[in-house]
């Protein structure tokens, strides 16, 4: 290989190392959004769940409201 192919070579290898680092970064970006959308999702069934158990522990003792 001739030494003038280097630079070409090593400016392309620089450029997909740099479109790599990029994209990885937006796919966690991405990956952490669903998690906490997830998670506040799981919050908020949870807290459903309790004021569904408190509904039932009413209906169950025979005093509602």
């Amino acid at each position: 290989m001739e030494p003038g192919i280097f630079v070409p070579l090593g400016c392309f290898a620089m450029v997909v190392l740099i479109v790599a680092i990029t994209s990885m970064s937006k796919m966690r970006d991405r990956e952490m959004d669903v998690h906490r959308y997830l998670y506040e999702q799981e919050m908020e069934h949870q807290r459903k769940m309790k004021e569904l158990d408190i509904q039932l522990a009413q209906v169950r003792s025979g005093t509602r409201g």
